[in-house]
């Protein structure tokens, strides 16, 4: 063997070595890839997926799809080649390890709070679809921030009755309430805990990132008759399911049926004053809804961009702000009649 042949093969395997080594370490990011989707006035697991208490309930038709996102399991890790298929894969993406899967968070806490955030979301689309309703309620503290004026003094479930003397009656109230005052100042609440009545007074603090803007670190959801179940499991966790959950259970509590038969999924944060709020993985909850037969999609206003870019075709994107939007919106697709507002807009 010339020297020329000895280096070239020495090379040779040096170059196949160093490819199998890039190949094999993991590299920083984990993918999203369209996920399955579940009908919220369908069933799993042999039970309704929204289950209906202390209230008349109507028949629905149609399919309603709440959407999700596949994403790389915390204990998996991928490699250069897996990562360079998911970039070229318009329907694929990739995000840096570290902001999806924080360092100083364990899978378990990362698990437990998208549980949580699931059980949230659950909570404040039963309140927002309950005045969206019409559906008689009280108003009560649904969660009490660390570190604010509230803790130690008010605790989830407790009733709400009135603010500074002023009776409450729907969810917003407690927050208007609350801003009339400047941070420092104090407002009385007056609850029911159990069967006794109590006055509290808190003073209020400043809305972080707002130095301006009181609050007292609560979060408003409501107590009814109207009891709720959804039969999901820990299948789905994380906020971004709650606006389905809201208008699944509308259509159930109202005469009529909202979709008509037709075939829509959609997505969106929800909180209980009805107002819906934006989510991540947007392409690929729009390619995972079109993949399951979906004609139409629900996108929260500020995905809308996104939206566009997602190269799905043959789906109609329909932008909304709120739970009132997507009513309109999905009466007017059904009836076809008025407006329905538009991504492309």
């Amino acid at each position: 063997m010339t020297r020329r042949t000895a280096t070239l093969v020495t090379s040779i395997v040096v170059l196949v070595v160093s490819l199998g080594l890039v190949t094999a370490f993991p590299v920083p990011f984990v993918s999203f890839s369209p996920g399955p989707v579940k009908d919220t006035l369908g069933a799993a697991k042999n039970k309704p997926v929204i289950e209906i208490s202390g209230h008349d309930t109507f028949p629905t038709s149609g399919q309603l799809d709440l959407t999700t996102v596949s994403v790389t399991s915390p204990d998996r890790e991928l490699t250069l080649p897996q990562a360079m298929r998911n970039w070229l894969d318009p329907h694929h993406d990739l995000f840096p390890r570290d902001i999806i899967y924080p360092p100083d968070q364990s899978a378990d806490e990362v698990e437990q709070q998208n549980t949580a955030e699931m059980t949230g979301s659950q909570d404040s689309a039963v309140a927002a679809a309950l005045q969206a309703a019409k559906v008689p309620f009280h108003t009560k503290v649904s969660t009490v921030a660390d570190k604010s004026p509230a803790q130690g003094k008010l605790k989830p479930g407790d009733l709400v009755l009135a603010v500074d003397g002023q009776p409450v009656t729907q969810v917003p109230q407690v927050g208007e309430f609350v801003r009339k005052h400047k941070v420092g100042e104090d407002v009385v609440f007056l609850i029911r805990r159990g069967t006794a009545e109590q006055t509290i007074q808190l003073k209020t603090a400043a809305t972080p990132g707002d130095e301006t803007r009181p609050m007292v670190g609560i979060t408003i959801g409501v107590e009814s008759q109207v009891k709720v179940t959804v039969n999901l499991g820990q299948d789905i966790g994380g906020p971004s399911a709650g606006t389905a959950f809201a208008l699944a259970i509308y259509d159930k509590l109202t005469p009529g049926a909202l979709l008509n038969g037709k075939h829509v999924a959609g997505t969106g944060t929800i909180d209980a004053l009805g107002q819906v709020g934006a989510i991540g993985g947007i392409q690929q909850k729009i390619a995972g809804a079109k993949n399951d037969g979906a004609t139409v999609f629900l996108v929260p206003a500020p995905n809308c961009d996104a939206a566009l870019h997602a190269g799905v075709e043959g789906i109609q994107l329909v932008k909304i702000s709120t739970l009132t939007d997507a009513i309109g919106a999905l009466q007017a697709l059904a009836n076809g009649k008025g407006e329905v507002p538009s991504c492309s807009q």
